[in-house]
């Protein structure tokens, strides 16, 4: 398949991208909690009471506190052990504590945004305060927040508004995502793709797929 060459922007995810694994942070999660490490996630993409829960929160109609009570008694309907403290069952904290920052993604947005490409986030938000610890408006152009605007990836509407609030049409992007199913529905609305596996492979993959600027 060849790619338009004049892709001039790029749309990051957060977590997942900018951050270590999410997968292995839920996965030990789940360890903690005594769980089968893939529990969580499976419950989440495939237990409907759970993804409801999910997408309600992504989409911001209900907090984070809602989400995990919810979630912690779906947990426990699957025989896992989830304690109540006084702010809650925690498993939001739990994993963002599995979560650090990603030094070379972090270098590698900067360094694309210094070289003259409009640069973004799009980003399914999973907490209250899940992007603590990150200066967004020194890294992006715009940022576009699934709980902010009512809409999470892989809706169109979401690859819509990112790229109406950072000034580009679909067909000058490229979507850099850890989930596969959120680069094959950036796809539909014509914006190229970087599965996110590591630094190296994503600058890679987006020096093949932007184009040249005129710096005149």
């Amino acid at each position: 398949m060849t790619e338009s060459p004049a892709r001039r922007a790029v749309l990051f995810d957060f977590g997942g991208v900018l951050t270590t694994s999410v997968v292995a942070a839920f996965e030990g999660l789940g360890r903690e909690l005594g769980a089968e490490p893939g529990l969580l996630l499976r419950l989440l993409s495939k237990d409907k009471e759970s993804a409801a829960l999910l997408v309600a929160h992504e989409e911001g109609r209900i907090g984070q506190r809602e989400f995990e009570d919810g979630f912690a008694a779906r947990l426990r309907a699957h025989g896992v052990a989830v304690d109540d403290g006084d702010d809650g069952p925690g498993l939001v904290s739990g994993l963002q504590a599995r979560l650090r920052p990603d030094a070379e993604m972090v270098a590698l947005v900067a360094k694309v945004r210094a070289d003259g490409y409009r640069v973004g986030m799009l980003s399914n938000s999973l907490g209250d305060d899940c992007y603590a610890g990150f200066d967004l408006p020194a890294l992006f152009d715009a940022r576009t927040v699934s709980g902010e605007i009512g809409v999470r990836k892989p809706s169109r509407r979401a690859y819509a508004i990112a790229c109406e609030q950072l000034g580009v049409r679909p067909e000058e992007t490229v979507m850099v995502d850890d989930l596969e199913q959120n680069i094959t529905a950036a796809a539909r609305l014509g914006i190229a793709g970087v599965v996110h596996r590591d630094a190296p492979t994503t600058a890679a993959g987006l020096a093949r797929l932007l184009a040249p600027l005129d710096h005149h």
